[in-house]
């Protein structure tokens, strides 16, 4: 599986997750495992993804954060969540379907890196906040079998450098004989 059907597959398995989501849990404070700062609701959580999503054309078009402004700003507060976060799902993966530049330097807050390692990043991102989303929610695991595969690919020699960075945790023993979802999981340190 390529970078770009990882971030396809990744947004696709994402959707439901959210579009599950009901009235009640918007208000929802989001624990810590799932969020980077204090007091940020499930309703946060969801706008940071359309926000995320947005900026997927103008990041693979090379731009910087200079370049593109405050544009989206307005999406990290917007009230209609659940009504928007479908379209802006599809803006990005419209985007992806279409970009074969996978080398062309992107700008992301943290550094530049090429559109491939970009791509890896978010479709990460997505994965665990599928799961972590849909578990701190009581749903059940949303992740399909070819993303877990794809994520698992991606995670496992890259572990070392994600847990540096505090992308993922300790990875929690498992039987060699578990099942993939199980096997990502516990490397990530998710149980």
């Amino acid at each position: 599986m390529d970078e770009r059907e990882l971030f396809i597959l990744s947004n696709r398995d994402l959707l439901p997750v959210i579009q599950r989501i009901r009235d009640e849990h918007w208000g929802l404070k989001a624990p810590p495992n799932i969020t980077w700062k204090p007091d940020q609701s499930i309703r946060d959580l969801v706008n940071y993804h359309i926000y995320d999503d947005a900026w997927v054309p103008d990041v693979l078009a090379g731009k910087t954060a200079e370049e593109v402004g405050d544009r989206y700003e307005h999406l990290r507060t917007t009230m209609e969540t659940a009504a928007e976060y479908p379209r802006w799902n599809r803006v990005a993966i419209d985007a992806v379907s279409g970009f074969s530049a996978m080398e062309r330097i992107v700008h992301l807050s943290y550094g530049d890196y090429t559109a491939r390692e970009y791509l890896t990043h978010v479709s990460l991102f997505r994965g665990l906040r599928n799961y972590d989303l849909a578990t701190f929610l009581g749903f059940a695991h949303s992740l399909s079998p070819e993303l877990a595969q794809g994520l698992y690919e991606i995670v496992l020699p890259r572990a070392a450098l994600l847990r540096e960075m505090h992308v993922i945790g300790a990875e929690i023993p498992v039987p060699s004989d578990a099942p993939l979802l199980k096997k990502f999981l516990a490397l990530t340190g998710r149980g």
